[in-house]
């Protein structure tokens, strides 16, 4: 799968049965081009829903897990229980998780080593404010966030990096593919010096932000982007387009 145009939708804390199952349906009928991997983080209490009525070749997605197996972790879902759902990913470090809910790199770091250990694939999140932009750190941040996450990974063929600046999510605000593009080429150089060129050249680096039908095209065209993750226009039948977007 490594090599695949990767596209995820976040329907983050949306939806209920009747809305999602039409999604659901959409998606199943939808021609989808088989160059594509598609994978759905759907809200944790619709886990099994979502896995038990979305077609196989679209994977599914928990929006966020916790750093153990089991415990005394009132609210909180494991990577054991996420894969007895038979759900096979899960976002982490998403901006909301460190924003609202205020994650630390730290902590986020600790989630992506144990929910790799459980065999889970990971979409790791990283990406910087609007603030920090305009200060000119987003490498600084980006780098930072990035070095966290590569420290807790052993095996990178179950990690896709989605970078996601944070003043393009929900905002209406995209990133141009040019600011896209230099941010993932960016990283790719960061991970090559740091983690290995073999890596550098196979994970998957995702973009995310605002991604609607009318801007997909031009992004996938990009050389460094390798597929998006997408909020707002994953509950919407544009979805498909987003996923096409290379085809």
């Amino acid at each position: 799968m490594s090599g695949k145009f990767f596209v995820g939708g976040n329907w983050k804390m949306n939806g209920d049965k009747k809305s999602l199952g039409e999604l659901i349906n959409t998606l199943n009928s939808a021609k989808i081009s088989g160059d594509v991997e598609v994978v759905c983080g759907a809200p944790s209490i619709y886990l099994d829903f979502a896995r038990s009525k979305l077609d196989a070749k679209i994977g599914v997605a928990a929006q966020n897990c916790y750093k153990v197996a089991k415990g005394a972790f009132t609210g909180e879902i494991s990577p054991a229980m996420i894969k007895d759902c038979g759900v096979g990913w899960v976002i982490l470090g998403h901006s909301e998780r460190r924003h609202v809910f205020g994650e630390s790199d730290e902590l986020i770091g600790q989630k992506v080593a144990h929910a790799l250990e459980s065999g889970l694939g990971v979409i790791a999140c990283i990406g910087e404010k609007l603030d920090e932009r305009e200060a000119g750190i987003t490498e600084k941040v980006v780098f930072e966030q990035t070095k966290v996450i590569a420290d807790n990974v052993k095996d990178w063929s179950k990690v896709v990096l989605a970078y996601e600046p944070v003043w393009a999510i929900g905002t209406g605000k995209t990133a141009s593919p040019q600011q896209a593009q230099e941010v993932h080429d960016k990283l790719r150089q960061w991970i090559k010096a740091n983690v290995s060129e073999a890596v550098a050249s196979s994970v998957r680096i995702i973009y995310g932000g605002s991604v609607t039908g009318a801007t997909c095209k031009e992004l996938a065209s990009q050389k460094d982007v390798d597929g998006f993750l997408v909020g707002g226009a994953s509950l919407k039948p544009e979805f498909v387009e987003i996923i096409n977007a290379k085809a």
